[in-house]
C-alpha cells in the first residue's frame, strides 16, 4: 500500500512539473487590439477563443484600445509587441522613420462606413460636410485618414469641416445622439445599431471589396497584424508561430458561415442584438482574406490615398516593400 501511495504521489508531482514546465514553455507575446469587439478586427480574439494561440505554444494576451492610433503609439513605445490594426500605419509610419510591418493582412477592404445623422436630411453627399462636424475614433487613426481621403476626393478642403475623435460604439452612438456628429466613420456593430434604430444612414459604404473600388479607387488592405520590424527579424520564430495560428483563423472564418463565427465570440460582443450581428457579418466576412496575404495592388492604392491628402507624404519616398512581409503566411501551417 506504502509503494502505491508513492507511486501515486510520484506521478503527480511529475503530472505537474510536466504542467508546470508547459506553461513555462509558452511563449508570452502582447497584442493590443483597435478595438476587439468590432467585427473588422474580429480574428484577433476568435483567434484566442478557439485555442489557436495556444496550439503554437503560445501565451497571447489581447490588450483592447478604442482607437488604432493609440494601439500604434503602444507599439512604438514597446509596451506590447504587436497591434492588430489598419495597414496603412504602416506606411505612415516609414514617413516618420520608423519601421513597421503587417505580417498577417486580415482584411482587403476597410469594413467602415461614413453614417450621418438622420436629424441632418441636407447631408447627401461627402460635399455636404462643409461646416459639420466628422466623428472619428481618434486624431491620427486610419478613421481619421479614410474620413479625409474622402473629403479630398469629393474636393472638400480639409479647412472646410471639422473631425472630432469620439470613439467607438456607445460613445460615438452617443455623440450623434447628442448631435456632437452630424456624420462620422464608424464599423459593425455600430453601424447595424443605428441604422436599426432609425438615428442614421449610411453615406458612403466600404464593408465590400467592390463599394472600397467605388469610394477610394482600389483595393484598401485594411485590417492586419502589424509589428516592429527589427522585433520580427529577431524573434522570426515567434513571428511564424503568430502567422500559423491567424492564418488558420482566416480559413475558419472563409469556411464559416456568420451564425458559427459568432456563436465563439463572447455573447457581450452582439451588444444585445445576435440576429443582428449575424446578418452584418455574414454580409461583410467577404472583407477578410482567405489566407492572411496581402491582396495585389493593395498597398499601391493605400499610398495613393495616403499620398492625397497627407502633409507627412510630401516629399517623402515610401518603400512598401518594408511595409508588409508575405513571408510567414505563406510558410503557414
Amino acid at each position: 500500500m506504502l509503494n502505491r501511495r508513492f507511486l501515486l504521489s510520484a506521478f503527480a508531482i511529475a503530472a505537474s512539473l510536466t504542467a508546470s514546465a508547459a506553461v513555462m514553455a509558452a511563449e508570452k507575446v502582447t497584442i493590443m487590439v483597435g478595438g476587439y469587439e468590432k467585427q473588422i478586427y474580429l480574428p484577433a480574439k476568435l483567434t484566442e477563443r478557439l485555442g489557436y494561440f495556444k496550439d503554437e505554444g503560445l501565451d497571447v494576451e489581447l490588450l483592447n484600445q478604442p482607437a488604432g492610433v493609440d494601439a500604434e503609439l503602444q507599439l512604438l513605445a514597446g509596451a506590447v509587441d504587436g497591434v492588430v490594426g489598419f495597414y496603412d500605419h504602416c506606411v505612415d509610419l516609414q514617413t516618420k522613420g520608423k519601421y513597421v510591418q503587417s505580417i498577417v493582412q486580415f482584411s482587403q477592404a476597410p469594413g467602415e462606413v461614413i453614417l450621418v445623422s438622420t436629424k441632418h436630411p441636407e447631408i447627401k453627399s461627402m460635399a455636404d460636410l462643409k461646416g459639420k462636424t466628422v466623428g472619428v475614433t481618434g486624431l491620427g487613426s486610419s478613421t481619421n485618414f479614410l474620413t479625409l481621403a474622402l473629403a479630398e476626393r469629393a474636393k472638400v478642403p480639409m479647412g472646410d469641416f471639422t473631425t472630432l475623435p469620439v470613439g467607438a460604439g456607445t460613445t460615438f452612438i452617443a455623440a450623434m445622439q447628442q448631435d456632437k456628429i452630424q456624420a462620422g466613420m464608424t464599423t459593425e456593430p455600430t453601424i447595424s445599431r443605428m441604422v436599426k434604430t432609425g438615428e442614421a444612414k449610411v453615406l458612403v459604404d466600404m464593408r465590400t471589396v467592390e463599394k472600397t473600388k467605388a469610394a477610394l479607387g482600389g483595393t484598401y488592405p485594411a485590417a492586419s497584424f502589424y509589428m516592429d520590424t527589427a522585433w520580427v527579424n529577431s524573434h522570426k520564430d515567434t513571428a511564424q508561430k503568430l502567422a500559423n495560428a491567424f492564418v488558420k483563423t482566416m480559413k475558419y472564418i472563409n469556411t464559416h458561415t456568420g451564425a458559427e463565427i459568432a456563436d465563439k465570440m463572447p455573447p457581450e460582443f452582439y451588444v444585445g442584438d445576435k440576429a443582428g450581428y449575424i446578418k452584418a457579418l455574414d454580409e461583410g466576412k467577404a472583407m477578410f482574406t482567405p489566407d492572411g496575404v496581402m491582396p495585389a495592388g493593395g498597398p499601391e492604392t493605400v499610398l495613393a490615398v495616403l499620398s492625397g491628402f497627407s502633409k507627412n507624404m510630401k516629399g517623402k519616398t515610401v518603400d512598401l516593400s518594408k511595409t508588409y512581409t508575405s513571408e510567414f503566411v505563406k510558410k503557414a501551417k
